[in-house]
């Protein structure tokens, strides 16, 4: 019984969304930028890279050929002759530019509603909000209060926060609450039970997430944030292919933050890891131990949050790098009828204005060594992914998307 490993690349877009400009980004193009800014010598790095963008199994997969689809321009160190397997393109049909739209539709079930967001203005929190999660929690008061970028506001705020206790809350420009606090002067299960306390609050204002953001160190040069981020995340409004797959006596494994990103249903395996290389060795793992017909999704996000967010080209060109090593590793793993799904859910164009998600289109690349290569198009919606994963998993057809297999 066939098997299907859904690799998601966070933020790896390939521009061209035809209303990029309703939310500030005509033009974006976050592999067309990193390829561009390679070939010019922007995306050198002493000790880490040089020299054009090098991607040759994602390139061989459709990776181009995908990016020429899109914008119709292939990047430098890209070809649009891709040596197997079926390539195309999603265009997102959900509102939003963030991970739950992205990710809700790629397993069917596009956002029927518009999400929360907080303003740009400081404070950013209603004050009614934010007394009332004090009062509950018994804490005196809160740090931050604004739109920010997480590694930088902890440089800013870490050492008030260890003086005094009180947690750093930020937000930015997705439908998102996040609080960062120490592991150890305030408490990993404490920050978790504060997380829960807000997510209660902000749920009927229709914010997405609200994401734990622990870290650890003592300054702003040791402070790092681990691997021990948790979202509380609105669950999807009807029932997702991790559900159906679930339902229908699959395994589902979720590695990284999947899980959560799903509020945990349709979850049959969780398996958690944090950095690029972890996520992919568990996805390994996981290939491993899943059995006929299971469904491996796991998201690298590692793409969008170290690199995207930061908006540092030559780290993103990097990982992107690792991560096209490790390919034919996992294609040699794969069964004769296993299925293999590269795709996004956003972008995050590091050459952007900004620190915030791009409104792009995403790749869709596909093998197996049981289907023939070819081209898919532009789909019309990401949830045509969905349904392709629940007819190769022999699935019964959703409500949204139709197949491409």
């Amino acid at each position: 019984m066939p098997r299907v490993i859904l690799c998601l690349m966070d933020s790896v877009g390939i521009g061209g969304a035809p209303d990029a400009e309703a939310f500030g980004d005509t033009g974006a193009n976050t592999v067309g930028h990193i390829a561009e800014a390679c070939a010019a010598g922007d995306g050198d790095r002493e000790g880490l890279r040089s020299g054009s963008l090098r991607v040759p199994n994602l390139d061989a997969m459709g990776l181009g050929a995908a990016v020429n689809l899109s914008v119709g321009q292939t990047p430098p160190g890209l070809t649009t002759t891709p040596k197997g397997g079926r390539f195309g393109v999603g265009r997102e049909v959900s509102k939003g530019k963030d991970t739950p739209s992205g990710h809700w539709e790629i397993a069917g079930v596009p956002v029927p509603f518009e999400w929360g967001y907080f303003p740009k203005t400081e404070p950013t929190f209603p004050d009614e909000l934010v007394n009332e999660m004090l009062t509950r929690a018994g804490l005196e008061g809160i740090l931050g209060n604004k739109h920010a970028s997480g590694t930088t506001i902890i440089a800013e705020l870490g050492e008030e926060h260890i003086r005094t206790g009180k947690p750093i809350c930020y937000t930015s420009i997705d439908s998102v609450f996040q609080i960062a606090a120490h592991e150890e002067h305030f408490g990993l299960q404490r920050l978790y039970d504060l997380c829960e306390i807000a997510f209660e609050l902000t749920e009927p204002l229709k914010i997405g997430r609200v994401i734990a953001r622990p870290f650890v160190g003592e300054n702003p040069e040791t402070f790092k944030r681990t691997g021990n981020r948790r979202d509380f995340a609105i669950p999807p409004p009807e029932p997702t292919l991790l559900d159906r797959a679930s339902g229908a006596g699959h395994q589902v494994y979720a590695v990284g933050k999947i899980s959560d990103i799903y509020a945990g249903r349709g979850v049959t395996h969780k398996i958690k890891a944090s950095g690029l290389m972890s996520l992919f060795n568990a996805t390994l793992d996981a290939m491993e131990m899943a059995a006929d017909g299971a469904l491996i999704f796991t998201n690298f996000v590692d793409f969008d949050s170290e690199f995207g967010h930061r908006r540092d080209v030559p780290g993103y060109a990097d990982a992107l790098e690792q991560f096209d090593g490790r390919l034919p590793e996992l294609i040699s793993r794969m069964r004769d009828d296993d299925l293999l799904v590269v795709t996004a859910d956003h972008g995050n164009d590091p050459t952007w204005e900004g620190t915030d998600h791009t409104r792009e289109q995403v790749p869709i690349l596909v093998f197996s060594p049981a289907l023939a290569p070819g081209e898919i198009g532009i789909r019309n919606s990401f949830a045509d992914i969905g349904e392709s994963i629940a007819h190769w998993l022999g699935l019964g057809a959703g409500q949204h998307g139709r197949s491409f297999l």
